[in-house]
């Protein structure tokens, strides 16, 4: 029974950690044979770290492409604290986007991905912070089933457990965690509930990445004990694909495109070291796994295996690749016989592989859309090809779905490049959920995300619900293919484009803003759009709102004729006199169901096509707030909300491109606000300075938001000497001291108090300047727990007529939370030297 629960975990997870809906890869024979000398080496390697992004790609394709062993990257987190350089996505959704970048990235160097539960709340100085916030224990358990599922030989840290608080928290943590769980997972009584899937393990050794970066210096790191490093030589070339492995390694890190990681390959002698921290140091230093068998012969009943399968790499035929499918299936039918069920599930699927793409076996089946919904019948379209003279019969097919019988097909023969095609459906059970993230399905705390299926801890995506499995014999020899269902297309501009199929609700809804804001007690419309996942939908909407709002009409009908189509709503909402704040929820009502998720699609070139359900809340927020000035310029940083959560306050707000920066733009305008990390991003900024500064001088308001000090376009970032450090208060609740309180900025048109502080999400700011010019004041100070006082969150300086400002505060994370004193601040920042705008305006106040 242990083995079968055992067999049946790895084959859902191997098959799960392929990504869904791309386009098939069609291996050419040089790729074919590289997988043959993968399946002739039994090795395993596990690279562990923080983030999306931390992995060493260098790293990961040597091991994987040069050494051939099988390779994997657990990153504890998701990446869902970052900042998103590619569009508005955050928190959640930007998990969602780095996951698949991270899947992406092992698409090209070879490498399989994992993860914990562990949620990326954002910066932390300190893994004791970090633990506190993540809860060690279940991250513990998760990092010792990534070990007992992968069983890896050799574990790699990137980063030193050793120098706790010198580094980011989590990657600390990272390497901490690593290191407790290396022999913890050979121990049966930890974590024992595991044990009904996987095995207890015991990895032969624990490497640290490290660098002369980690020493200070590359000269402290050349006088350095090296007694315990291994130094590699991943600058190795690949005359099969004519790449050198930091250029495989450049591409795959390239894919982190979110985080503005685009890499350039290299050539020639890269050096990486390891520095041993468990196990046994090799006796051969050039060689990981001396010591360590790496043949078939390390199971029970592999050296049979092995001697045909070294043959078969021995006399690969480069320009007749199925002339090795007799040896293959061979060794495919002794791999069955195996009693160690890793190796056998791992192998079986290896061998499979080879044996279709030696073949060039095309299997596919298409859905007529890329979505369904519960309780609903699906046309699929069935194309079979063999592209060799292999004996290959087609004997039957096994679509999973809610009637889960074989399909009766007549046997045929797949005759040497000939089509075959066939018609089919499935029905989709009337209780299917809808596919979404696994781990964003029940809400989960600040640092853990909730996984109420144990199975699925470690996946990086959720397994797919509906495949078709093709049931065939290759020389007389029964072999299943398992492919999932999937739709595409023809797109005029991009040719053949592949979506997954997935199951989506019959109805779902949204509020067009996350954010209302209110800046008095005066009605606002809202527009709630409703999208059908099926024909013919019929239903009404209620919106669920706080007691002391009010919303009219009670309720509306709603009816939408075709699948995939929407229908927008308009709802009045009436909010109090005084300050208030809430969530609202759409309902919407079909026949005796209810639902309130929005269906969000995630859809960018680099990854596959995404869809994401998450409850449909939006914020309302009556504010008490006053501003002055109407009309903004805002040039566009990194990606953000600001310039709409501006627009919720009742400014006119106008998206500024470089070039049409120039003095008679700019005069239009009472305030130029300039978005996150611009001056990391847009290069044409450096040359638009001088006129942003004379802009100033004539009376203009300037508010620069944060730049990394890293990667800036231009050191001239203000009108007087200002220098970005990495200083950051990442505590969200950290005490704030005005330290000129009597400025006009904290006073007008808004009194700012400590209160406007509350309720500020993941941090207060990051990258605070640390050196200013005479001419700037500092307004606030803070800092986290320990630690020195920061002064350089607020910065403002006035400049001939007008004001620059410079802030590090992270108003992009708390305008779409609906932070009220954010909204008030920021007003102020707009409004400063505008006191005198008419006697108008001043008799009203």
């Amino acid at each position: 029974m242990h083995k079968k629960l055992l067999f049946s975990f790895l084959a859902i997870a191997i098959s799960s950690y392929s990504t869904f809906a791309q386009q098939p890869k069609k291996p050419n024979s040089s790729e074919i044979y590289e997988s043959i000398q993968k399946l002739n080496f039994l090795a395993s390697v596990l690279y562990v770290a923080a983030h999306p992004d931390d992995e060493n790609t260098r790293l990961i394709s040597y091991m994987s492409n040069h050494l051939k062993a099988r390779t994997a990257y657990l990153s504890l987190t998701r990446g869902d604290g970052g900042q998103n350089l590619i569009g508005p996505e955050i928190r959640e959704l930007l998990g969602v986007i780095r996951t698949q970048e991270l899947l992406t990235a092992r698409r090209i160097d070879g490498g399989e991905q994992r993860f914990t539960r562990a949620n990326d709340f954002g910066y932390s100085k300190h893994p004791d912070e970090t633990h506190e916030i993540w809860n060690k224990n279940e991250v513990l358990s998760d990092v010792v089933l990534a070990i007992r599922q992968f069983q890896p030989d050799v574990i790699i840290n990137r980063f030193d457990h050793r120098s706790p608080g010198s580094t980011h928290g989590h990657h600390t943590s990272s390497a901490m965690l690593s290191v407790e769980a290396f022999d913890l997972a050979n121990n049966a009584s930890v974590y024992p509930e595991q044990l009904k899937t996987v095995s207890p393990w015991q990895p032969k050794r624990q490497f640290f990445n490290t660098s002369w970066w980690f020493y200070g210096s590359q000269d402290a790191f050349e006088k350095a004990d090296k007694t315990n490093l291994l130094s590699i030589d991943t600058g190795v070339y690949f005359p099969l694909n004519g790449l050198s492995n930091p250029e495989i390694a450049a591409l795959s890190r390239s894919q982190h495109k979110s985080q503005g990681f685009g890499s350039s390959g290299s050539r020639g002698e890269q050096m990486e070291y390891i520095e041993l921290i468990n196990g046994s140091l090799p006796t051969d230093k050039t060689n990981i796994f001396d010591g360590i068998d790496t043949s078939w012969n390390r199971i029970k009943g592999g050296k049979a295996i092995g001697d045909i399968l070294y043959q078969v790499e021995k006399d690969y035929d480069f320009s007749n690749p199925s002339a090795s499918i007799p040896k293959l299936v061979e060794a495919y039918t002794l791999i069955q016989d195996l009693e160690n069920e890793h190796w056998k599930t791992i192998k079986s699927e290896e061998i499979k592989n080879i044996i279709a793409n030696c073949a060039g076996l095309f299997l596919e089946v298409v859905a007529n859309s890329n979505h369904a919904t519960a309780n609903s019948k699906v046309p699929l379209s069935i194309e079979m090809i063999n592209r060799s003279d292999a004996n290959i019969m087609f004997t039957g097919l096994q679509l999973k779905d809610s009637e889960r019988k074989k399909r009766l097909y007549k046997r045929f023969p797949l005759k040497d490049n000939i089509e075959e095609n066939l018609k089919d459906t499935i029905l989709i059970s009337s209780r299917q959920l809808p596919t979404t993230p696994y781990w964003l399905t029940k809400k989960g705390t600040l640092g853990m995300y909730k996984v109420e299926d144990k199975a699925l801890i470690g996946h990086p995506e959720t397994p797919r619900e509906y495949t078709a499995t093709f049931k065939l014999e290759i020389n007389q020899t029964p072999i299943e293919f398992t492919r999932p269902i999937v739709y595409k297309t023809n797109d005029p501009v991009k040719g053949e484009v592949y979506k997954p199929f997935e199951i989506i609700p019959e109805a779902s809804a949204k509020v067009s803003e996350k954010v209302i804001i209110f800046e008095n007690d005066q009605q606002k419309d809202i527009q709630v759009v409703v999208k059908s996942g099926k024909d013919n939908l019929e239903g009404y909407v209620q919106i669920a709102h706080p007691q002391d709002w009010n919303i009219y009409p009670e309720k509306q009908k709603v009816s939408i004729a075709n699948s995939g189509q929407e229908q927008t709503l308009v709802f009045t909402v009436v909010p109090p006199k005084n300050q208030s704040e809430g969530l609202i929820t759409p309902m919407v009502h079909v026949g005796d169901q209810v639902f309130t998720r929005e269906l969000i699609e995630i859809d960018y070139d680099h990854i596959p096509f995404q869809t994401v359900l998450l409850p449909s809340e939006s914020k309302i927020v009556r504010l008490d707030i006053k501003k002055r000035g109407e009309n903004i310029a805002y040039i566009e940083g990194a990606g953000d909300v600001v310039p709409e959560s501006l627009q919720q306050i009742g400014y006119n707000v106008v998206i500024l491109k470089p070039e049409d920066i120039n003095t008679e733009t700019l005069s239009r305008f009472d305030a130029v606000v300039v978005g996150i990390r611009a001056y990391n991003t847009v290069e044409d900024l450096k040359y638009k300075q001088q006129e942003l500064f004379d802009y100033v001088a004539n009376g203009g308001n300037m508010i620069v938001q944060y730049n990394t000090s890293r990667g800036l376009k231009t050191n001239n970032l203000a009108p007087y000497k200002l220098q970005l450090s990495r200083d950051r208060v990442t505590d969200e609740f950290a005490e704030v001291t005005f330290l000129n309180p009597e400025h006009p900025l904290l006073n007008y048109p808004n009194k700012i108090t400590t209160k406007d502080f509350e309720g500020w999400t993941q941090e207060r700011g990051l990258y605070f300047p640390n050196e200013w010019a005479n001419e700037f004041t500092p307004l606030l100070s803070m800092h986290d727990k320990g630690e020195t006082a920061k002064e350089g969150s607020l910065l403002v300086a006035k400049h001939g007529k007008g004001y620059y400002i410079y802030t590090g505060l992270s108003f992009f994370r708390e305008f779409p939370a609906g932070v009220s004193g954010a909204y008030r601040l920021f007003a102020n920042m707009l409004s400063i030297g505008k006191e005198d705008i008419s006697t108008e305006e001043s008799l009203k106040n």
